[in-house]
C-alpha cells in the first residue's frame, strides 16, 4: 500500500471508529477494522457503517462470527453464535473424550448456523475421534448457513421442528446432543439489545413465560434419541440452571450444571444411564 493510501485508510479507521463509538459499540476500533476489510469501495463502507450505527449486527454486515477459533459464516435474520457457548462445546468436547471412544454422533439441534457442531466436530477430529454430524433447525436461513458451515464434515442438516425431520435410524445413536434452545422468557425479549431483539429470529430467542418452553420439549424426547451414555448439553442463565436439570431428571436422564467464570456461561448437562430407549 503507498503512503497516500496508507494515510487515507488511517484517516477512514479514525473516523468510523469516532462514529461507531459514538452509536455505543464497545469495540469500535476493531469493528471498524472489519468493516473497512469488508466493503471493498467507499460507498460500500459508508453503507455498512451506517447499518451498523443503525444497530444490525457486526456479522450479519460482515458475513461470518469468530467462535471457537473458526469463522462461521452468517446471514441476515440468522442467530449470532455467542462467545459464551463455547464452554458448552468445551463442556462437550471433554466429555466425549473422557470416554475415550474412537468415533461419535454428533447432533446440533436448533442448530442456527451450525457453530455448536462445527466447533466440537473440529475439536473432537483434531483428537484423533471420527464424527458423524448432524443438524436441525426450523429456519430455512440457518439451515442454509448451517449445511455451509459443517459441509467440511459432510453433516447432515435437515430442516424442521427439533426432532421430528430425524429419521429413525438416529434413535439411541445419538453421543452428544447439543442444543442451545431459546432460554430468554417472553417478558424479557424487550429489554433485549436491539441488534438482536431486532435483527435475530424471536424464536431463536424467546423461550416462553419462564425460558423453558423449548427445553421442556427437547427432555421429553431426548432420552430415546440418546445413545446408552449419551449427553444432552444446553445453555442455560444462572437463575434457569437449577429449574433446568430438574426438568431432565424428570425424564429420566442424570442431571449436573456446569459453569464457567470466564465465559460468563452456564450449561446444564443431562446423561442417559440408565439404558433405556
Amino acid at each position: 500500500m503507498d503512503r497516500d493510501r496508507s494515510a487515507e485508510v488511517n484517516a477512514s479507521h479514525a473516523e468510523i471508529t469516532a462514529r461507531l463509538r459514538g452509536a455505543g459499540c464497545v469495540f469500535a476500533e476493531d469493528e471498524a477494522t472489519l468493516l473497512i476489510e469488508s466493503a471493498g469501495d467507499a460507498p460500500r463502507l459508508e453503507a455498512l457503517v451506517t447499518r451498523r450505527i443503525a444497530g444490525e449486527p457486526l456479522e450479519h454486515l460482515v458475513g461470518w462470527a469468530e467462535f471457537d477459533g473458526l469463522r462461521i459464516g452468517v446471514a441476515p435474520g440468522v442467530f449470532v453464535p455467542r462467545q459464551r457457548s463455547v464452554w458448552l462445546v468445551a463442556s462437550a468436547a471433554e466429555a466425549v473424550l473422557t470416554r475415550e471412544i474412537d468415533r461419535a454422533t454428533i447432533l446440533d439441534l436448533c442448530c442456527g448456523s451450525g457453530a455448536l457442531g462445527a466447533a466440537l466436530a473440529t475439536r473432537l477430529t483434531r483428537a484423533g475421534v471420527a464424527v458423524e454430524v448432524w443438524a436441525a433447525d426450523i429456519d430455512a436461513a440457518s439451515v442454509a448457513c448451517a449445511r455451509a458451515n459443517l459441509a467440511d464434515f459432510d453433516a447432515t442438516v435437515l430442516e424442521g421442528d427439533l426432532f421430528a425431520p430425524l429419521p429413525a435410524v438416529l434413535r439411541g445413536r445419538i453421543d452428544v446432543l447439543l442444543c442451545n434452545t431459546p432460554y430468554v422468557p417472553t417478558a424479557m425479549i424487550a429489554r433485549m439489545p436491539p441488534e438482536a431483539r431486532d435483527h435475530e429470529p424471536r424464536r431463536a430467542l424467546d423461550g416462553g413465560p419462564d425460558g423453558l418452553d423449548v427445553l421442556r420439549r427437547v427432555a421429553a424426547s431426548a432420552p430415546t434419541w440418546l445413545a446408552p451414555a449419551g449427553l444432552l448439553l444446553v445453555e442455560e442463565s444462572r437463575t434457569q440452571a437449577d429449574s433446568a436439570a430438574t426438568l431432565l431428571a424428570g425424564h429420566g436422564l442424570t442431571a449436573r450444571i456446569a459453569t464457567s467464570a470466564n465465559h460468563d456461561a452456564t450449561a446444564v448437562l443431562g446423561r442417559r444411564d440408565d439404558g433405556a430407549g
